[in-house]
C-alpha cells in the first residue's frame, strides 16, 4: 500500500482535496469515481513527507469490535457523527484512530459512511464497503454490520486456523535448510579431511561421497554468488508472482497440487458462499455481488470462472447453470444455488454451505496438520541418513584397510 493525496471534483462541481491509502493510482481513481467525484491530481506521497513508512493495517479483532458496537449504536438511534466519535475515543490502535476521526470528518461534511469507508482500501475491503452502501440504500445499515461483523470474524477464525497449521512446517523446513547450510559449510570439510588423512589423496571414494564432497567444496568457494543466486532468485519469484500473469499461474499451480488443491478449493467455495449470500442478503444485484465476490475469494483462476459466470448471467440465464460446468466448483453448490434461486433464499442456503465448507476445512487442515510432523521428521531424517552414508560407509571402509595394512 502507498499513501496518495488528491485533488478532485465532486458532482456538484466543487473542488475537494484529501488523501487515501492504496495499491496504486488507479485504485485512486476507482475509489473517486466510486464517490462520483472527478479526479484532478493524484500524488504519489513519499514517506519521507508521510513519515508513515510502510502502509498500516487494522487488526481484525479490532474491526469486529469496531463494526460490532457501530451497529448497536446504530439500532439505538445514535446519530451517526457522535457514534463515530465514541468508537474513536474507545479504540486503543493510534492509526485506527485516524481512521475513524476521517470517517467522522466526512459524514460531518456530508459524505455517506459507505463513501467514506472506501477511501481506506487497507481496513475496509470491497466487500466490506459495497455491503454498507446497500445497508445504507436500503435502510438496513445496522443489520448489514451484524452480518458483516460475523463474516470478519469467520474470515478472521479460517486465517488463524490456515496461519497455525503452517507454523510448524515452516519452522521445520526453516531448521532443514539452515542444518543443510550449516553442515555443508562446516561438517562436510572436516570430514573430508579425515578420508583424506586415513586414505590419502587418491583413496577412492563412492560417487555420492564424493559429489557430497565436491558441492560442499563448491558452496564454500563461492557462497557469495550462491547466496546471491539465492537472494536474486526468491526476489525476483516474489515479484512475478505479484504480477496479473505471475498471481494466475501461481493459483493455477496450487489448484494442481495434490492435497492444497483441496484446501485452496474449499476455501475458495466458503468465501465464495459466505460473501456472496451476505451480498446478495443486503441488495446487491448478482452482478455487483459475482463481480465484489471474485476479488474476495483470493484466488485468480475461481475468480475467472465467476467472471465467465457473470457474462452468463448477464445473457440472462440462472447462476447455477454456468457453475454446472465449473472445473472448481463441485455439483452440490450449483444444485444448492439452484433450489436457492427457485424458493429465493439464496442468501439461506449459501451460507448453510458455507458453514459446511469452513467445517470441511477445518477438518482437512486438522488431518494435514497430524500427518505434517512425522512427514517432515522422515525428511529431516532422510537428508541426516544420506549424509550420514555418504561419510561413515567410506570412514569404516578406509579405516578397515589402514587396520589390515
Amino acid at each position: 500500500m502507498a499513501h496518495f493525496i488528491y485533488t478532485a471534483t465532486t458532482k456538484d462541481g466543487k473542488t475537494i482535496h484529501g488523501s487515501a491509502d492504496a495499491v496504486d493510482r488507479d485504485a485512486v481513481v476507482s475509489m473517486l469515481s466510486r464517490t462520483g467525484s472527478r479526479p484532478l491530481v493524484i500524488k504519489l506521497e513519499s514517506s519521507k513527507n508521510s513519515g508513515r513508512g510502510r502502509a498500516k493495517h487494522v487488526k481484525s479483532k479490532d474491526l469486529v469490535v469496531f463494526t460490532r458496537q457501530l451497529s448497536t449504536m446504530i439500532s439505538a438511534g445514535v446519530p451517526l457523527a457522535r457514534a463515530l466519535s465514541t468508537l474513536e475515543e474507545q479504540t486503543n490502535s493510534k492509526y485506527f484512530k485516524s481512521v475513524i476521526a476521517g470517517i467522522m470528518k466526512d459524514v460531518e461534511g456530508g459524505l455517506s459512511i459507505g463513501e467514506s469507508l472506501a477511501k481506506y482500501p487497507n481496513v475496509y475491503s470491497d466487500v466490506y464497503v459495497n455491503m454498507v452502501k446497500a445497508g445504507e440504500a436500503g435502510g438496513i445499515l445496522d443489520d448489514i454490520l451484524k452480518r458483516l461483523a460475523s463474516q470478519v470474524e469467520q474470515d478472521s477464525a479460517m486465517r488463524k486456523k490456515i496461519k497455525s497449521a503452517m507454523t510448524y512446517p515452516t519452522v521445520i523446513f526453516g531448521i532443514t535448510v539452515m542444518a543443510f547450510f550449516g553442515i555443508m559449510f562446516f561438517i562436510i570439510p572436516k570430514i573430508g579431511k579425515i578420508l583424506t588423512d586415513l586414505g590419502g589423496e587418491d583413496a577412492e571414494l563412492p560417487v555420492y561421497t564424493q559429489a557430497m564432497l565436491a558441492l560442499s567444496d563448491f558452496m564454500r568457494n563461492n557462497f557469495i554468488l550462491v547466496f546471491g543466486f539465492l537472494f536474486v532468485s526468491i526476489w525476483l519469484i516474489r515479484r512475478y508472482v505479484r504480477t496479473p500473469k505471475g498471481k494466475y499461474q501461481l493459483h493455477a499451480l496450487l489448484l494442481r497440487t495434490p492435497v492444497i488443491k483441496t484446501v485452496v478449493t474449499k476455501i475458495a467455495i466458503a468465501r465464495f458462499a459466505r460473501t456472496f449470500a451476505s451480498l446478495m442478503a443486503a441488495g446487491v444485484n448478482v452482478l455487483d455481488a459475482l463481480e465484489v465476490t471474485g476479488g474476495a475469494i483470493g484466488n485468480k483462476v475461481i475468480e475467472a470462472e465467476l467472471k465467465e459466470a457473470a457474462k452468463a448471467v448477464r445473457n440472462g440465464k440462472q447462476l447455477s447453470e454456468p457453475l454446472k460446468s465449473s472445473k472448481h466448483f463441485p455439483p452440490i453448490v450449483s444444485q444448492m444455488l439452484a433450489v436457492g434461486e427457485e424458493t429465493g433464499q439464496i442468501d439461506t442456503i449459501l451460507v448453510k454451505v458455507a458453514d459446511f465448507y469452513e467445517e470441511e476445512v477445518k477438518a482437512v487442515i486438522d488431518g494435514l496438520s497430524s500427518l505434517i510432523e512425522p512427514i517432515m521428521i522422515i525428511v529431516l531424517g532422510g537428508m541426516v541418513g544420506v549424509i550420514a552414508a555418504s561419510v561413515m560407509g567410506p570412514i569404516a571402509s578406509l579405516s578397515k584397510n589402514v587396520g589390515d595394512n
